[in-house]
């Protein structure tokens, strides 16, 4: 009995850190958007930096998205109705199915210049209302000019390899790589 308290404080302990680590992290300035026309109706934004910044976002989409050997695994992660079929097959022929892309992100504008890129994001089927990145990283559920943490601007990594119902985010299984 003595064992399973002390495990349960030493958890309780733990999972506090970890909170308050994820709390101190560092923000910076980006803005969200669900689509094009959101970032255009927006009074601080231009035109021309809402489309290249889309254009990029969209490019991305593709390479970065997590991948699965199939819709109903791409679903179970991201809702139904939520994935597609992504534009390449694996190696060995078979489909491969991504989440749809939900709404990007883009860097705040220093000196005229993005200090980070564009980047797709996406939505899980455990908390729609949150924007995640191709990585996982929570950006939250506001749009428009927001602070976010500075892991969620990294450059998201390109993904390769499919899941086989692990979870958005997790490690799940991995199949072979995908042939572009």
């Amino acid at each position: 009995m003595k064992f399973r308290s002390s495990f349960s404080v030493s958890l309780m302990v733990s999972a506090s850190l970890i909170a308050l680590t994820a709390c101190d992290e560092p923000k910076v300035d980006a803005s969200v958007f669900k689509n094009i026309e959101q970032c255009k109706k927006d009074p601080m934004m231009r035109s021309g930096e809402c489309e290249t910044s889309f254009k990029e976002a969209r490019n991305q989409h593709a390479a970065v998205a997590p991948k699965y050997t199939s819709q109903a695994d791409c679903q179970a992660d991201f809702g139904e109705g939520k994935c597609e079929p992504a534009p390449y097959r694996t190696s060995g022929g078979g489909s491969v199915f991504m989440p749809m892309m939900m709404g990007y992100m883009m860097g705040s504008m220093l000196g005229g210049r993005r200090s980070m890129m564009s980047q797709p994001l996406y939505r899980s089927a455990k908390n729609p209302g949150t924007f995640r990145t191709a990585d996982n990283r929570n950006v939250g559920s506001k749009t428009g000019r927001t602070s976010v943490a500075r892991s969620a601007t990294s450059r998201p990594s390109f993904k390769s390899n499919t899941i086989s119902r692990g979870g958005f985010g997790s490690s799940g299984r991995r199949f072979g790589s995908a042939a572009t």
